[in-house]
């Protein structure tokens, strides 16, 4: 047992890991590529989050409760990421793993749609009081996107502490900036197309590293697919809006 736990979170106590991680400019690239898939792909379910908080009584206990659910979600991230390193190196995990990720992402509602802003019943648990009620279920949400997230920075990198790093890094931008990345997100609705093509990239590059076909795209070389990605992004949008506008100016020029 303790050879396990030893094998599962023994990465994430190796000086010698760390240092090569933050002294690596190739590791920081693919730190900030995961942060920014992990803004782009979890700023839903901050909104879904709060939406948990609305029965509580006043403003001081919604923000109690998002700060321990901040903190309860940095626990599951670092206990989830040492199962699933373990678990990534399984083929027949990897092959679940891309499947789960496209049904998961295409099956959610788009930024668009109408987001139930406050939850139909509020339930206690085991007698608990309702503020730690809430707190409970916050917690049970952040170990349901904590294993989305994983998957996809697994599928990425296989090391733990470039993984843990890039969802910490993510977790408090989700929380701290979800409103500023969701108006983001309306002003250029180019960004949410990218975010569900990434996912597709991330599960192909998944499935393709089964040994059974052997091919991988290193870690280093995604990360600047993803920042390049994001940068032709936005170079889209603003094409596309100096074009409108071109084009508006025009119709008004007929008239």
């Amino acid at each position: 047992m303790l050879h396990l736990i030893e094998q599962l979170y023994g990465p994430f106590f190796s000086a010698a890991n760390w240092g090569n991680v933050v002294t690596s400019a190739n590791d920081w690239l693919i730190i900030l590529s995961l942060a920014i898939i992990e803004c782009l792909l979890s700023v839903d379910n901050a909104v879904v989050l709060a939406a948990q908080t609305q029965s509580l009584d006043n403003l001081q206990e919604r923000e109690k409760s998002l700060f321990y659910g901040l903190w309860g979600a940095y626990v599951f991230r670092f206990l989830i990421i040492g199962i699933g390193t373990y678990l990534i190196s399984f083929w027949e995990i990897k092959v679940l793993g891309a499947a789960y990720l496209v049904y998961r992402y295409f099956s959610q509602p788009k930024a668009g749609e109408t987001v139930e802003k406050k939850p139909k019943k509020q339930r206690r648990f085991f007698g608990l009081s309702k503020f730690w009620s809430v707190v409970l279920q916050i917690e049970m949400m952040d170990i349901i996107f904590s294993i989305d997230s994983v998957l996809a920075s697994l599928a990425i990198s296989d090391n733990p502490v470039i993984v843990l790093i890039g969802g910490m890094i993510g977790i408090a931008c989700m929380r701290g900036i979800a409103e500023v990345i969701m108006r983001l997100m309306r002003k250029i609705p180019e960004l949410e197309t990218m975010a569900y093509c990434l996912i597709v990239l991330i599960a192909i590059k998944l499935f393709i590293s089964i040994p059974a076909i052997g091919w991988d795209i290193p870690a280093t070389a995604f990360g600047g697919i993803v920042l390049a990605a994001f940068a032709v992004t936005l170079a889209i949008h603003f094409w596309r809006r100096r074009r409108n506008r071109g084009q508006q100016l025009e119709e008004r020029m007929r008239k």
